[in-house]
Formats: structure tokens, C-alpha cells, sequence
């Protein structure tokens, strides 16, 4: 582990309750490792209230050990695949204001990634493969998007990050990985559309690109550290207004064409 997650300092001491209407809530899907982890730390480390959702909290021990530190984060089970899993969760959230979400849930296909991107490429399509990913990356995100609407809506801050990437740019990419590169673009088509949509409720979307970073997948010429991505996405963050709704950035704050 890298960035925050070395240098954790508990703000409220273990044992002492917090007020959650004191403090601004994040809810982070994928929180359980990579960027997501590291988004889950860095809020808990100023301060925020965090709901960290995965697919199975009880393996998920980087996560835990975040926990153990900052009582003001609580690990939820989600699978944004799983209807059931979402309702679910949804349910739970009850009518809790979200500050922001952050849509950072998503998959690349089956790991290890050189070995089985094949399955993704035309000529050798797996056509099951692309419509999981699809599922995932696409249709689980906006369904728990729509969802959870009026929970952010209810919000001081009021703001939906989705987390894609420049893979999904028709005009900057040219990566041959049909189901993964479709599904960001599908996704950050429908961003655009739910910002729109939104905008009448005050409610901010931005669709951004974390960079290529150091990730478990090892995808070779990853330059940025997982730390460094996560600052960057949050200063962009911090500084969203409804003008920039509707916008692709990068985690430096640069915009993504199309």
C-alpha cells in the first residue's frame, strides 16, 4: 500500500463516537482496493464520514485496517452486478444524505489481464464476457446512480463523480478491447445524459479519468502512483461547479475529448 494508507493518523481517538451531521459524507463503490482504497483513506484522513462498499467486506483487509483507524468509515456489501445485492444496499442507505458519490465500482475482464484480452478483441469476441462487463461498468453504475438520486440530492454539497477512462474517448483512444472500451464509452454517454437530467435538482456530475495508474493489474506504462491520482481527482473535486457538469476530466483537471 502507498500514500495514506502508510500513514494513517486516527482523527477521532477508537471508541469515540462522531456526529455524521458534523461532517460531509462520501460513499465510495469499489472501495476495497486500488484507487478506491486509497479514495476511502484519504477522505477518512480529513475528516469525512465514509461508506466504503465491495463486494465481500469480510476479505477485504486493507479496508478493515482503515476501519480499525477511522471509526467514521463503514464497509458496506455491494455488487452493483446483483440486483439483489443493490436493493439491498439501497434499502440500507435508508434516505442518509450523500454528499458524493463516487462511482469508482468497475471491472476489466478477467485477470490476468494479458492473458484473457483476447476474449475482448474482434475476431475472438466473448460476447458473454462483454455483456458482464457491460453489466458492471454500464448498467450497474447508472442503476445505483438513479437510485441513490435523492439521497444526493438531499445533500449539502450535491455531487456524483463517475469514474471512467480515456479508454472510453472515441477520439483519444484507439484500444482494441471491445467489451471494456464500449462500456466507458456507454458510461460516460450516460453520464452526460443524468448530468443534464440533474441539473434542475442543483445536483453536480463530472466523469473522470484517474490516469494510468499502478494498479493490481500491472498494464504496462502505468506512470502514476496511486496516491498522486487520488490527491489530484479530489482537488478537481473539491473545486466542482455546475459548470462543469457534463465534463471529462482528467485527475489533473485536464478535459478528455470525446
Amino acid at each position: 500500500m502507498r500514500g495514506y494508507l502508510l500513514t494513517m493518523t486516527s482523527m477521532t481517538p477508537p471508541g469515540e463516537k462522531f456526529e455524521e451531521r458534523d461532517r460531509p459524507l462520501v460513499l465510495v463503490t469499489g472501495g476495497n482496493r486500488g484507487i478506491g482504497l486509497e479514495l476511502v483513506a484519504q477522505y477518512a484522513s480529513d475528516g469525512w464520514a465514509v461508506v466504503a462498499a465491495c463486494r465481500d467486506p469480510d476479505d477485504a483487509t486493507d479496508l478493515l485496517a482503515i476501519q480499525d483507524t477511522y471509526n467514521a468509515v463503514e464497509i458496506e456489501q455491494l455488487d452493483i452486478a446483483d440486483r439483489v445485492s443493490m436493493a439491498a444496499f439501497v434499502e440500507r442507505m435508508g434516505q442518509r444524505p450523500i454528499d458524493l458519490l463516487i462511482n469508482n465500482a468497475g471491472t476489466m475482464g478477467p485477470l490476468p489481464l494479458q492473458d484473457e484480452i483476447h476474449r475482448q478483441r474482434f475476431g475472438g469476441i466473448d460476447y458473454d464476457l462483454w455483456a458482464h462487463i457491460l453489466s458492471v461498468n454500464t448498467l450497474g453504475t447508472v442503476m445505483l446512480t438513479e437510485a441513490l438520486i435523492d439521497n444526493v440530492a438531499a445533500s449539502g454539497q450535491k455531487k456524483i463523480v463517475t469514474v471512467s477512462s480515456t479508454a472510453g474517448s472515441i477520439s483519444e483512444s484507439d484500444r482494441p478491447a471491445m467489451a471494456y472500451t464500449t462500456s466507458k464509452a456507454a458510461l460516460n454517454k450516460a453520464s452526460t445524459i443524468i448530468a443534464r437530467t440533474v441539473e434542475p435538482l442543483g445536483v453536480i456530475v463530472l466523469i473522470m479519468c484517474p490516469g494510468h495508474v499502478k494498479t493490481r493489474l500491472g498494464i504496462g506504462g502505468a506512470g502514476v502512483e496511486i496516491d498522486e491520482s487520488v490527491r489530484g481527482m479530489r482537488e478537481v473535486i473539491a473545486s466542482m461547479t455546475m459548470k462543469d457538469s457534463g465534463t471529462f476530466r482528467r485527475y489533473n483537471g485536464e478535459s478528455i475529448a470525446w
